[in-house]
């Protein structure tokens, strides 16, 4: 199964930048802009997770976890990869405590290995975002960018992990399979 390690922005959070984002979507039909209910931030992705694996994975992540404080995050900007000018994906930056968000990020892909399932993308610096937009074809996203450059969105505190499924187009898309909360004062 497909799984991710990932945060979840509360809804307040999610409803100022969907107000940023909306008049893009109204105007670039080009792009398949990802639902709202589908965004978050994630930090590690695991392409095939056996039943095993997965049972191996729960605890470490529930300890990585508890190791980590919450912190303050917020959303900020926007890029493309692999660049604005040919986008594949359109995406939110952030801003905030990205030194703890990268910690956590790292001890969650730490987890995974240590449970058997090693991320896809080890080796590769972890770089926030949360995806907004995939493109169909290499697009010019770079006026969205742009436009986008000064968005601050209201802060936010990182206070729990969540496990998630991800099925390939199956209803519903996502699927928690746990949630552990990160250590507090």
């Amino acid at each position: 199964m497909r799984l991710f390690v990932a945060l979840a922005p509360p809804a307040d959070v999610l409803d100022d930048l969907d107000a940023a984002t909306a008049p893009f979507r109204a105007a670039r039909e080009d792009l398949r802009w990802t639902s709202r209910e589908a965004w978050h931030v994630t930090m590690a992705f695991l392409a095939d997770v056996s039943d095993l694996q997965l049972t191996r994975l729960v605890p470490r992540l529930e300890r990585a976890a508890r190791r980590h404080a919450a912190f303050s995050l917020s959303f900020a900007s926007a890029g493309a990869f692999p660049s604005a000018g040919r986008a594949n994906v359109l995406w939110s930056g952030l801003a905030g405590d990205l030194p703890a968000l990268a910690e956590l990020a790292a001890s969650a892909a730490a987890a995974a290995r240590r449970a058997g399932v090693p991320p896809p993308d080890t080796g590769r610096k972890y770089r926030p975002h949360l995806t907004l937009a995939r493109c169909r074809a290499p697009a010019d996203v770079s006026p969205v960018v742009t436009a986008l450059s000064g968005y601050e969105g209201q802060p936010w505190h990182a206070e729990e992990i969540f496990l998630i499924r991800s099925r390939l187009h199956e209803c519903p898309r996502y699927e928690t399979l746990g949630a552990w909360k990160l250590k507090t004062g």
